[in-house]
């Protein structure tokens, strides 16, 4: 029995897709609804019984099913980097984390939970996943901060020998439909390009990026899976780990892609980022994926190009939103 949490969000639904993909169907899956379409991402999927976020800890101490759970693949976060009431933040994002955990430990379930490579904040430190960086750090946003809070919870207690966190960069693809402005840029170029020709992309406000030579270490949800199956398959494998290609991209690259699947010469505007945005945008993203490969992680060759031409065709263009669509 595998727990999922976050289960009907993109990466959280994406990893119960994978496992029925394996034939893995005996699943208790978390999640909230609440007024967004992310209900949508489950249809087609198979599992034992859905319980809402907030009645879960009491579920796993009274369900029959509890004592079967051998694993906790714990997606469940708010991921709005915008988000500016931390005590919602710090309650759903550090304490239901650290509960979860607990009970995981005590349980004897492998923990695999989400961290995000906004703990890097400004990346001025680099983006190694040393343990001994992790300290350091300062993020940029209270969203990168109660990841971070929990990443130094797990450091301080020494248990990154006993659970596996990921550090998640800047991930696109299927199922991300319902979040918004948080989905992908990927997502909101495509109607641009289809629709107006063109695609709008933030100026540089930094003398040392021009305009949209902005970078991220952008990856695909299916390489996302292939780091969680991996730590699914390889339960003694402990530690926090970047989850990236650790090959950066620009946004000029992205959207150059998006105009190639459509067959349209590129055509890209550039406008001003908003104020609010500027002292808490990450100018570069880049994964240090050395700790990760060592530990046995398939190295990830370089598919951005085909990855986001894959998006736009095979999906998108043809109406499919969902990893079940193809």
């Amino acid at each position: 029995m595998i727990l999922v949490t976050g289960a009907a969000g993109f990466i959280g639904s994406a990893v119960v897709w994978s496992l029925n993909q394996r034939g893995i169907t005996d699943l208790i899956l978390a999640d909230s609804f609440g007024k967004t379409d992310k209900w949508k991402n489950l249809r087609g999927l198979k599992f034992t019984e859905f319980v809402d976020r907030g009645d879960l800890f009491d579920a796993l101490e009274t369900a029959e099913w509890a004592k079967d759970i051998k694993a906790v693949v714990h997606m469940g976060a708010c991921a709005d980097t915008t988000q500016a009431d931390v005590d919602f933040l710090m309650t759903w994002n550090y304490e239901y984390s650290r509960i979860l955990c607990e009970w995981s430990l005590a349980n004897n379930a492998r923990f695999i939970y989400a961290s995000s490579a906004a703990v890097y904040g400004d990346g001025a430190l680099g983006f190694s996943d040393k343990d001994e960086l992790t300290p350091k750090l300062r993020p940029l946003n209270a969203y990168g901060f109660s990841k971070w809070l929990f990443d130094m919870w797990v450091l301080e207690h020494k248990l990154q020998d006993k659970v596996a966190g990921l550090r998640f960069f800047n991930v696109f693809g299927p199922n991300e439909y319902h979040k918004a402005r948080m989905a992908s840029v990927i997502l909101h170029a495509y109607p641009q390009a289809r629709d107006t020709n063109k695609v709008r992309l933030f100026e540089s406000h930094r003398s040392d990026f021009k305009h949209g030579e902005q970078r991220r270490d952008f990856i695909h949800i299916a390489e996302v899976l292939t780091g969680i199956k991996f730590l699914l398959d390889k339960p003694t494998v402990n530690g926090i780990f970047n989850l990236g290609t650790g090959t950066p991209h620009t946004y000029n690259q992205l959207a150059e892609n998006v105009f190639k699947a459509l067959g349209k010469r590129t055509n890209i505007e550039y406008f001003p980022m908003p104020e609010d945005l500027r002292n808490r945008y990450q100018y570069e993203t880049c994964a240090d994926m050395t700790k990760f490969y060592a530990a046995g992680l398939p190295k990830f060759t370089d598919r951005f190009g085909e990855f986001v031409q894959s998006y736009v065709r095979d999906y998108m263009d043809k109406g499919g939103k969902y990893l079940a669509d193809v």
